[in-house]
Formats: C-alpha cells, sequence, structure tokens
C-alpha cells in the first residue's frame, strides 16, 4: 500500500476550494467547510493522512516539504483553483520525482485528458465517486485495470471505463473518525451554524435536476443513494462522544428531502440522542416532516431559493415554486425553526426585473440569514452548456486574485459590473435594515465569544464590500472608455 497524502490544496488566502464547498471560492466571511469527500478513502487506507491546507493555513512550500514523506499525493482540485493546484503538482513533483499524483474533483471529471495535458507532473485523474479507484492505484494494481480513472503512460493518456456509482454507503468509514484523526474541528467556522460543528454525509445523489449545480452534474451523480439511518445514528453518537466541544451537527446533504418515511426513522433516531443538528432543505418540504425535524433537534435549514422570479426557476429546473418557499418558510418559522436562505444573481434569464422581484422576495421571506451568490457556470452543468450555446459566457476570470466571487457571463442589458454590484446592493438592502440588524447583535451582547466573532465577520464583510464597489467603478470607466472610443471611431469614419 502506498502511503498516500489526501490534499485539499492552498491556493488563495482563505480559499475554501473544494472537498465539499458547494461554491469554491473564498467567502464574504472566512468560513471553511470539511474535506469530506477526501476523508472517505483517507478512511479506508491506514497510514493516510488528510491534509487541509486553507483552514489551517498550510503554505504551498510547507505542502511541497510534507508531501515528501508520502510515496502518493490525492489532490482535490476546483476550477477556479486549477491553475494554482497544477504548479503545485510541479512543485511536489520536483522536490521529490518518485511521487506519484493523483488530481481528483468536478474539473478532472469533466476534462481529464485535458487536465492531463495541461498538468504535466499529474500522473493520473479519478472521475467522479473516486474513492475506490485511488484505493486500487494505491494498491498498487495495474492502471489499465482500474474502473474511473484517466492516466498517462508514455506520453499517451488513456481512460478506462467508467466506474459504477457506490451503492454500499454504510461500507464507507465514519468521516468523523478522520476529522479526529487529522483535522482541528475548531479551524471550521460558518457563520450561520454554531461553532465548533460537524460535518458528514448521509446519501450520495440528488434527484433534483437544478442546471447550476455542481455535485450531482460531475461527482455524485442524480440517483440518490442512502445511508441507513443505524449507520447515521451511530456516527452522531461517536462524533458527541468523541468530540464533546461541538455545538451542533451539520447534514450537508440532502437526507431530508425525498422519502419521508426515511426521514421520520432518522428522526427518530436522533431524537433519542438528544443533540443539535442542523441541514440543508428544499421548499417541497411539507411541515409534518419539519415538525418531526424540529422534535428531533433540529435548529437550522440551509435553503436554496435562489430567485424570486417564477420564469427563472423554471428556466433551472429548480422544481420548486414561489409559493412553495413561501409555504415552507412559514411553516418553518412558525414551529421554531431558522432559515439559512441561498439566492443567486445571474441565473438564465436575469434582468435588472427579476433582480428586483428577488430582493423583494428576499425581503418578504425575512429568514434568520442570507448568502447571496454569483451564478457560476462551472464546466460540466447544463447552465455552463446554456451560457457557451447564447454567447453569454465571458472569459474573464471567475475569482479575483484573492478568490472572492467575479461575474463571468454577461446577459443583454445586464454587464458583469452589473451583476455584482446587484449582489452588493442586495446584501445592503436586506442587512442594513434596523430589525435585522438588531436580530444579528443581539447574539452577541451577552457573549463574549460570539461578539468577537461577530466583529471579525462584520470586518470582513465591509472589507469585501469595498473590494467590490472598487471593481464595479473600474470595470464601468473601462466601459465608458470604450464606448467612448467606439464612438470616436465611427465618427471618424463617418468624416
Amino acid at each position: 500500500m502506498m502511503k498516500t497524502l489526501f490534499l485539499n490544496p492552498p491556493s488563495f488566502d482563505t480559499f475554501d476550494g473544494g472537498a465539499s464547498s458547494r461554491w469554491p471560492a473564498s467567502r464574504e466571511i472566512e468560513s471553511y467547510w470539511y474535506p469530506v469527500w477526501l476523508c472517505y478513502p483517507a478512511g479506508m487506507m491506514e497510514g493516510s493522512r488528510v491534509l487541509d491546507a486553507p483552514p489551517h493555513h498550510i503554505t504551498a512550500a510547507e505542502t511541497a516539504r510534507i508531501a515528501r514523506d508520502f510515496d502518493l499525493v490525492v489532490l482535490f482540485t476546483s476550477t477556479p483553483g486549477f491553475e494554482s493546484d497544477v504548479r503545485l503538482a510541479q512543485m511536489m513533483k520536483d522536490r521529490k520525482p518518485s511521487l506519484k499524483i493523483g488530481f481528483v474533483g468536478p474539473p478532472v471529471t469533466v476534462q481529464p485528458e485535458g487536465s492531463l495535458r495541461a498538468a504535466k507532473a499529474v500522473d493520473f485523474v479519478a472521475r467522479r465517486e473516486f474513492e475506490y479507484s485511488v484505493l486500487e492505484y494505491a494498491q498498487g494494481r495495474d492502471a489499465a485495470q482500474i474502473l474511473g480513472i484517466s492516466w498517462r503512460n508514455n506520453g499517451f493518456v488513456h481512460h478506462n471505463p467508467e466506474r459504477p456509482p457506490l451503492q454500499d454507503l454504510d461500507a464507507l468509514p465514519f468521516v468523523s473518525e478522520v476529522y479526529a484523526r487529522d483535522l482541528e474541528v475548531e479551524r471550521y467556522n460558518v457563520p450561520f451554524l454554531l461553532h465548533p460543528f460537524i460535518s458528514m454525509y448521509t446519501s450520495r445523489g440528488c434527484p433534483a435536476m437544478c442546471t447550476f449545480c455542481l455535485w450531482p452534474q460531475t461527482l455524485s451523480g442524480h440517483p440518490w443513494r442512502t445511508r441507513s439511518t443505524d449507520s447515521v445514528a451511530e456516527e452522531v453518537r461517536w462524533a458527541l462522544k468523541r468530540f464533546p466541544q461541538v455545538r451542533e451537527i451539520f447534514f450537508d446533504d440532502d437526507t431530508f428531502n425525498y422519502k419521508k418515511s426515511r426521514t421520520i426513522e432518522l428522526c427518530q433516531k436522533l431524537r433519542s440522542i438528544g443533540c443539535t443538528w442542523s441541514c440543508t432543505s428544499r421548499v417541497t418540504t411539507d411541515c409534518e416532516t419539519l415538525q418531526a425535524m424540529r422534535e428531533a433537534g433540529c435548529r437550522l435549514m440551509v435553503v436554496g431559493y435562489e430567485s424570486g422570479d417564477p420564469q427563472i426557476l423554471k428556466n433551472i429546473k429548480k422544481g420548486a415554486t414561489l409559493e412553495q418557499a413561501r409555504r415552507f418558510t412559514r411553516d418553518a418559522k412558525k414551529l421554531g425553526l431558522a432559515v439559512h436562505g441561498d439566492f443567486m444573481i445571474g441565473l438564465p434569464g436575469e434582468t435588472g426585473a427579476s433582480i428586483e422581484a428577488t430582493m423583494r422576495f428576499a425581503e418578504e421571506l425575512d429568514c434568520e440569514t442570507i448568502q447571496v451568490s454569483v451564478a457560476h457556470p462551472y464546466p460540466g452543468t447544463e447552465f455552463y452548456d446554456f451560457v457557451c450555446r447564447e454567447g453569454y459566457l465571458r472569459d474573464e476570470e471567475m475569482v479575483d486574485e484573492q478568490g472572492h466571487q467575479l461575474p463571468n457571463v454577461e446577459y443583454p442589458g445586464l454587464t458583469r459590473a452589473d451583476l455584482l454590484e446587484a449582489v452588493e446592493r442586495f446584501y445592503g438592502r436586506y442587512y442594513f435594515r434596523a430589525r435585522i440588524a438588531w436580530r444579528v447583535v443581539r447574539k452577541a451582547i451577552f457573549n463574549g465569544k460570539e461578539r468577537a466573532r461577530l466583529y471579525k465577520e462584520a470586518r470582513e464583510f465591509l472589507s469585501l464590500r469595498a473590494k467590490r464597489r472598487h471593481f464595479v467603478t473600474a470595470a464601468r470607466s473601462l466601459q465608458a472608455g470604450n464606448a467612448a472610443s467606439s464612438a470616436a471611431g465611427l465618427s471618424d469614419a463617418g468624416d
């Protein structure tokens, strides 16, 4: 067995680049998700290590030094961070030429040949769900016989047949055991979750067909596969015993959305444990299910509302309506469940009017907290195919020099500057209302730790707002200059 390092690499400062993050980027407020995808295969290999560089503030140079102690590095890459990851791979290879390097993640799943040709230091890439592919490689199996990988040999790239999706999820190790072995849980902070928290999956895949969503279209697929409720409950008990400082469990998947009987069964087991937990949810969840979740210890749900425009919801195949969202939110509030609402600017069909409708809709819903993201069309998604086909994709980077999101699409009547300015205006309208500001501040008044956390988050948020305003101003100045040049050119031609 090769001694294997599972790496979530350093790139931009405070960049949460992959292995679980839904939007690979630096956040408005410094925060990190657990590298769940890497922890599964790491738990299957004795002598392995997960190195999650960003939250532990490990530099590229230090990463390369650590990698010398291993035979194989499995690096989880992202579209925004790919070029940086290629440079890091070469650095590791230069320091130890015998080191084998494999890349995993959405970019190499979608473009395996292009990825290998762009990254000469990389020996193979594992496509889609990669646990058993990298395990077999580490065991020394002939690369030609490993399903789900693309690999390099004598200057040629070979693509092996796809590996079938995993079915027996109970056979996988507990990711929380790998957290205990390799990670510092206090390093993981998400503003709307209690700190410290532990995250875990209870299922794979997502039956929803949202055109923008990265994971089901690149890694996990749409078919929904689940762990047994006994397995989930056993890991929760283990994690709470091992990490007594943890204040809540976060279920970062769609386990509570698609099969009511399973949700009720799992809630019964969580209720007997007596823990606080949060989860993702869809607005199609009914009141009876929400009540069972609340009685089982659920505190908060992360909900993708996306847009307040009904046509945009149809365009992205959300499978939900505005009225369902209203009903769901009313039910959640009635039961005492907090909601963190996710919205996006720049989805197909976006106009100035639809942006305004989404802002009004968010204010109407009045979630506890919100996140407003720039809609990024990632390769491998239906959204990406759409903007390429319609000519809306721009070649500009999707992140700035610090990894923060930048728009890379433009629509008729909406420039990149317009989209980013809308994100900025959205946050301002929502949070700078007296009632909402008081809702945020009151949590910190009698809690010193929360007060320090809020102060840090406020500084980071205001700093990013200033950077966004600078981008918008510069982009509009450039646009005005280009328009003036074009007008002068037309005038000269007329003369």
